[in-house]
């Protein structure tokens, strides 16, 4: 007896089933890059602090005779000490936020939502929030004004501005008092390289590490 015939097997099926695979609802490779691109550049920009034992000379310290004076000094400080003056803002803002847990769960909370919801969100998983599904343009307005609402008509706003300012305030007082005339800039470091210029260098590495996620999702 003579056997069935074979029915030719197509390899569409499994085609459209490694296709209908879930994938990850959050773009992992990006985010990874994201976060070791923020890392290096952290770890570089840490690597050119000055030693503390220098910023904290207390034998350096001598009260300016004028405002003009003070702002010389403010402004040499600056471009020598950045970094310094950078972490100890940070600290600044830590522990303010610390003593604030309310605030700093606001914040994480915030943080994550553009994480998970906008910027690393895989580009094919659309967001469905009780059976409504929410484009990115709608996701993103929905982020700008949770982040507008939080910053400006809440406590947090005011804790992060206050805090900035004392961290600013210790900062200037540093600068004023520290005599800098023992303090060189590096040779390949321009005077001018203060510490906004190094703020809006972090920024700039901050945003290239961000760009591709953010292009994808134009």
């Amino acid at each position: 007896m003579a056997s069935p015939p074979t029915l030719p097997i197509s390899s569409q099926s499994t085609t459209a089933g490694a296709q209908s695979q879930p994938q990850p609802p959050i773009a992992t490779h990006a985010l990874r890059a994201f976060v070791s691109r923020l890392s290096s550049s952290l770890r570089q920009g840490l690597s050119q602090r000055r030693p503390w034992s220098e910023l904290l000379d207390r034998t350096a310290m001598a009260r300016p005779d004028n405002l003009t004076e003070a702002a010389s000094r403010i402004r040499k400080n600056a471009s020598y000490f950045k970094v310094n003056y950078i972490a100890l803002l940070a600290v600044v803002l830590a522990l303010s936020l610390v003593t604030h847990p309310f605030s700093l769960l606001v914040l994480l909370s915030l943080l994550a939502a553009w994480i998970f919801l906008y910027l690393f969100r895989s580009s094919d998983q659309p967001l469905v929030v009780y059976g409504r599904t929410f484009s990115d343009r709608e996701v993103l307005g929905i982020l700008v004004l949770l982040t507008i609402v939080v910053v400006f008509l809440t406590s947090v706003g005011s804790l992060l501005i206050s805090a900035s300012m004392i961290g600013v305030a210790i900062v200037c007082a540093h600068g004023a008092f520290r005599v800098p005339e023992d303090l060189f800039l590096d040779d390949e470091q321009p005077a001018n390289a203060g510490l906004l210029s190094f703020l809006s260098g972090a920024a700039s590495s901050a945003a290239a590490a961000a760009a591709p996620a953010v292009a994808a999702r134009v």
